[in-house]
């Protein structure tokens, strides 16, 4: 049988089709299906960019596709006001090879990387989390505030910080003016420093090559989550961070990815047998999330092709169901 015409799917469209938690959801039911993702390729297309490829393909029967993301690094477009990552993806059926969709992918990939944080938070994070510190005030920071808050709703306090603590600011105000945020208190800080140790969660997103969170400053039985970094020269924690606390990844792809895990590996911090387990094995159930309310965890994730697969599934559906098509 012929697949529908091809459709492609705009932010415009994606924004009232999507949620972060219906897309945790969707990643928490899904995420164990066997989904084939080779690694990335990542090619430099000038100093300071680079341009990924991110293709993946289902197995089963019920996840009939193929998928390929193309995405765009350009951190210094935060001088233009402009995001660093801009991406693409082409939806395929497994069945035929027919193209099914192309959307714009940006906000496809922050809502699946603020998801799969927030769905590793629903593990490793205190359930009575009631302040949630962000380091980075970048396009990610209110897709993952609004995750986290998702499974965490009694999180009453967000500090914003930011190297530019006029960004911070900016942030909060735009925050405040949102719906979706009853009882939530925002306020930004410009020491680092003051606020780390106040984090019941501390989830972080940026483009830093030198530690941000020290590890002698997080709170007991504090949660670190980490989303900026992806190639070994990117760090956004020390390594007494990652000492201290039960470390978790979201693919082994960090293991080879995550500067903060390969320094860790090179300075013999850790070893990579002292990295705990993955998401996908703490959804099965075969390793355990936080064991007591006194532990640091750390959940390190790079991204991986099979999320943005299942993420383009949930995208895909939910506009033939809703026949949305811009």
């Amino acid at each position: 049988m012929a697949a529908p015409p091809p459709v492609f799917i705009s932010t415009a469209t994606i924004r009232p089709l999507l949620t972060h938690a219906s897309l945790i959801r969707h990643l928490h039911s899904t995420l164990a299906t066997n989904i084939q993702s080779p690694v990335r390729h990542c090619h430099e297309t000038s100093q300071s960019s680079a341009i990924l490829l991110m293709p993946s393909w289902s197995l089963s029967p019920y996840l009939p596709y193929v998928g390929v993301k193309l995405v765009t690094f350009h951190p210094n477009n935060s001088a233009l006001n402009l995001p660093g990552v801009h991406a693409s993806y082409a939806l395929f059926s497994a069945l035929t090879g027919q193209t099914l969709a192309t959307m714009d992918a940006t906000d496809l990939t922050l809502y699946r990387t603020s998801c799969i944080s927030a769905l590793a938070s629903k593990f490793l994070s205190r359930e009575n989390s009631k302040t949630l510190v962000m380091v980075g005030a970048g396009s990610l920071a209110p897709h993952l505030i609004r995750a986290h808050l998702a499974v965490r709703p009694g999180l009453k306090t967000v500090i914003i910080w930011n190297r530019t603590l006029k960004k911070a600011q900016s942030l909060v105000e735009k925050l405040q003016k949102e719906s979706g945020f009853d009882g939530v208190i925002f306020e930004s800080n410009g020491s680092l420093e003051e606020v780390v140790g106040l984090g019941d969660i501390v989830s972080c997103a940026t483009n830093s090559e030198t530690p941000l969170v020290k590890g002698g400053e997080m709170k007991e039985g504090a949660h670190l989550d980490m989303v900026g970094s992806f190639k070994p020269s990117m760090m956004e924690c020390d390594d007494e961070a990652i000492r201290k606390g039960r470390v978790f990844i979201d693919n082994e792809a960090a293991l080879v990815e995550a500067g903060e895990l390969v320094g860790a590996f090179e300075r013999g911090v850790i070893t990579r047998d002292d990295v705990v387990g993955d998401l996908v094995e703490l959804i099965k159930g075969e390793k355990s999330g936080r064991k007591s309310q006194e532990e640091i965890t750390v959940f390190k994730s790079v991204g991986s092709a099979a999320v943005d697969l299942l993420t383009a599934q949930l995208v895909y559906e939910t506009c033939m169901e809703s026949q949305v098509h811009v």
